[in-house]
């Protein structure tokens, strides 16, 4: 019986899993990798450490409530509704449009392609779109899980074969005139997607809604917080396994990081199959394709599954065992859609030749974003929709206020310092 629930309690954790381990793992970890060596671990712990209540209590406000975090921000007031509209609208096109790109070079990379990159994008989004038309949650539900398997096991067989490549005796030290504004700039893109920019922490809430109500009945938290606590933790080991592969396979090389999609996708393939062998050609190729198409599939679904539950929140209150809002969101959600598709293809035409630029841009703006959805989500939690008993305990409540704090020191250092550039 309790295996049978968690089977069912498990899907969102994936999701959650499958948006973190794109853009943020195979690009950012692994360039760190590539120049820093294993000094970048720090921050990416950091990243890992500060959003880890936000995106818990994502989560677990919906599985407590039955509703999703938007309608805790209503509550809230309209302007919360308001701030969270303007942020998902700064991030999403620019998420979107960074990971399709880095998926659209590592397919022409990987297959020898012809084509633009940005025909290739709009291949991978019309069929996600087609996906998500025809088999709505369910489907998304079963092709995550097969991803990220696939991601997993694929990026654990190419970190155990790089591991001892690692010059352990150099590969730790980051040197004082390194610290530079380039390499906090580079530390902000790096934290502001690890493990994933904190909107994601509304998309969680949404899928676990979606999953209660796909499954036919409520979830329950000691389960679902197994399914969460899977997705959290193997997101970190595998941001520790591509920062290792960055660190095996490119560290100390001398060869400068290629600035377009398609190029750094071609670089990596070719200096993993350089130091591991050309078997490891398809092993790579595989494991990245899946890595960054089940990052596409759930940004695909999530923001406009997003903006739908937004527009009806403006309009009247969530009830927990309703489900009208299932039907009552499909026009503005595959309206979204088609906008976010068209929206991101746009934003790639401009930022075609430097994806480095597009990546920078939108991990910056979650970076900066952070500490005000994790107030949001805070005060969510805290709320008087959760139970006196269900609520955090004054740790954990200690915990995230900490976190806020320091995230919002972050930002407004980095903001301080871009004043004065």
């Amino acid at each position: 019986m309790i295996k049978k629930r968690f089977l069912d309690a498990l899907g969102p954790g994936l999701l959650f899993a499958a948006v973190s381990v794109g853009v943020s793992h195979l690009v950012q970890s692994t360039r760190a990798g590539a120049v820093y060596g294993l000094a970048m671990l720090i921050f990416i712990g950091f990243g890992l450490l500060s959003k880890y209540p936000a995106c818990r209590f994502g989560q677990q406000y919906a599985v407590i409530t039955g509703m999703t975090l938007l309608e805790g921000f209503r509550r809230q007031g309209l302007w919360s509704l308001v701030l969270v509209a303007l942020i998902t609208l700064s991030a999403m096109f620019t998420g979107v449009a960074a990971v399709t790109l880095v998926t659209a070079g590592i397919a022409k990379a990987s297959f020898g392609l012809t084509v633009s990159p940005v025909f290739i994008s709009a291949c991978i989004l019309l069929a996600g779109m087609l996906l998500l038309l025809i088999g709505q949650f369910h489907w998304l539900d079963i092709t995550i899980k097969i991803l990220v398997v696939v991601m997993a096991c694929s990026t654990l067989v190419a970190t155990f074969f790089a591991v001892p490549n690692i010059d352990w005796s150099t590969s730790a030290n980051l040197l004082p005139e390194q610290f530079d504004l380039l390499t906090i700039m580079f530390i902000v893109a790096l934290v502001g997607w690890m493990p994933v920019p904190l909107d994601t922490a509304i998309l969680q809430s949404i899928w676990t809604v979606a999953k209660s109500h796909d499954a036919g009945k409520r979830l329950n938290w000691k389960t679902a917080s197994i399914d969460f606590h899977i997705g959290y933790l193997g997101t970190a080991a595998l941001a520790l396994c591509f920062l290792l592969l960055g660190t095996a396979v490119m560290h100390g090389s001398g060869v400068p990081l290629e600035s377009s999609a398609v190029g750094f996708a071609t670089q990596l393939i070719s200096l993993y199959q350089q130091t591991l062998g050309h078997w490891s050609r398809p092993l790579i190729a595989i494991s990245a394709l899946a890595v960054m198409l089940s990052t596409v599939l759930t940004l695909l679904d999530g923001y406009p599954r997003s903006i739908a539950i937004l527009v009806l929140r403006f309009q009247s209150a969530e009830h927990p065992e309703r489900k009208d809002d299932d039907r009552a969101m499909r026009p503005v959600y595959f309206s979204a859609m088609i906008v976010l598709i068209a929206g991101a293809l746009i934003i790639q035409l401009f930022f075609i030749t430097s994806f480095t630029a597009l990546i920078a841009l939108a991990t910056t703006i979650s970076f900066i974003t952070a500490p005000v959805l994790a107030w949001l989500i805070h005060k969510a939690m805290t709320s008087a929709a959760i139970p006196m008993a269900q609520r955090p305990g004054t740790g954990l409540r200690l915990y995230s206020l900490g976190c806020i704090c320091v995230l919002a020191c972050f930002a407004l250092f980095y903001l301080y310092l871009l004043a004065g550039t």
